[in-house]
């Protein structure tokens, strides 16, 4: 098949005598410094040695947004519905993140985690957990109740428990600063302060104007993440869809508190979002993070309560998928917003499992902010979405746990790359 009608040749085009090709500077440019981003240049110049790869990150550094803002806890697969891509990348993902790892020396710790029903009404879903567990292949999963649940982690209450014991805490930044090394150990470039402003697709390659100046490239992959709505507009993709930005506020107990947590505790999940609940995390540094909740952010950088970036908020505003979603759930969004500015009831959340803690145990910690996408009719995405054209694949939704399927999510979409599937 002639290069120009092939969407994801192996190579990029080339010129040959007679015709007019464009001669790209890179085979592929990778949009997106962050932990998925960089496993995605990495795969694709372990598969192909010799490429020509650039990432292009927006930030004056890599993995400042969602890689560099979470708990560090690299998920277990146990949430997500059999059969969806998230069950099926989180398992195996989690495995090649310990792996990665422990071959680089990046520092990381299996503590293990205990999901909590405190109420009768919640037993029934741990019942289901359980199931999803066995169903998605997540080993070493065990349910326990009184003096067994307190064994693993005494200062816990609650009626009975999921012990899911390979769960590995790590911190992601650190995965990623590796993986920019090994880019360019393979001759892969990572520039940063080169947010896209713009693409143009052609027949023959890409051409992307950039912060740092232009970049012409054979394909690009997009794995924009808080951005990849906006990149989707600059190639008028199609889908319906726009990522509207949650924060989630966290807390950190003070040192000599730290011991009323060993590993991970956490709620039995509302199975109507793809959100976790405020939970309690022994970090890879051994400080105790508490948290998040989901708030709306008042833009895409608003890691701050009083932070506010008018543009996208406007565009949040006028999104009708957005006042789709807030009217359907806008008893949780409004009980999320009062614990949000109220510490005692953000204390009482917690208390529910974990019944010592102490007004005074609530110290202040950084915030993170999750990009959903939410679809027209006001649905959480609660899936990983691709869309391709010709010369360009994104990632459209990639939220959590994408950072811990990031290796095997970075062999998906290397796989539609090279194959041309989408």
């Amino acid at each position: 098949m002639d290069d120009r009608r092939r969407p994801w040749p192996l190579r990029a085009s080339k010129r040959r005598a007679g015709h007019a090709e464009c001669v790209p500077g890179h085979d592929f440019a990778v949009i997106g410094g962050g932990i998925l981003g960089l496993a995605t240049a990495r795969e694709l110049l372990q598969r192909q040695p010799g490429l020509r790869i650039v990432v292009l990150e927006k930030e004056e550094r890599i993995a400042l947004h969602q890689t560099g803002h979470n708990s560090g806890v690299i998920h277990s697969g146990i949430y997500y519905k059999p059969g969806s891509a998230k069950a099926r990348l989180s398992v195996s993902g989690a495995r090649a993140m310990v792996e990665y790892c422990a071959a680089r020396g990046v520092p990381h710790e299996r503590v293990g985690k205990l999901i909590v029903a405190v109420r009768p009404s919640e037993v029934p879903s741990i019942a289901e957990l359980e199931r999803r567990a066995a169903a998605n292949g997540v080993a070493g999963v065990v349910r326990v109740d009184g003096d067994a649940m307190r064994s693993i982690e005494p200062h816990v209450r609650g009626l009975a428990a999921l012990h899911v014991g390979s769960v590995t805490v790590v911190d992601f930044a650190a995965v990623a600063r590796a993986l920019a090394d090994d880019i360019a150990r393979s001759g892969g470039e990572v520039r940063v302060r080169a947010g896209v402003r713009a693409i143009r697709e052609r027949s023959d390659g890409v051409t992307l104007t950039t912060a740092a100046g232009p970049v012409e490239c054979g394909h690009v992959i997009a794995c924009a993440g808080l951005g990849s709505d906006d990149i989707a507009r600059q190639v008028s993709a199609v889908g319906g869809m726009r990522i509207v930005p949650f924060r989630g506020d966290f807390y950190r107990l003070p040192p000599d508190r730290t011991h009323l947590v060993r590993g991970l505790i956490y709620p039995v999940p509302d199975p109507r979002f793809p959100f976790l609940g405020v939970h309690l995390t022994r970090r890879v540094d051994g400080e105790v993070w508490l948290g998040p909740n989901a708030v709306l952010a008042f833009g895409r950088g608003a890691y701050r309560r009083t932070d506010f970036e008018l543009g996208d908020s406007i565009a949040t505003l006028r999104y009708g998928g957005f006042w789709r979603m807030a009217l359907r759930y806008w008893r949780t969004g409004a009980t999320e917003l009062v614990r949000d500015y109220s510490k005692r009831l953000f204390l009482a959340a917690l208390r529910a499992y974990v019944p010592e803690l102490q007004l005074e145990d609530l110290r202040p910690a950084p915030a993170g902010i999750r990009a959903q996408a939410v679809s027209a009719d006001g649905t959480l995405v609660d899936d990983f979405w691709f869309e391709a054209r010709p010369r360009v694949l994104l990632v459209r939704n990639a939220p959590s746990p994408a950072a811990t399927a990031s290796f095997a999510l970075a062999r998906e979409i290397v796989d539609r790359a090279l194959a041309g599937s989408a």
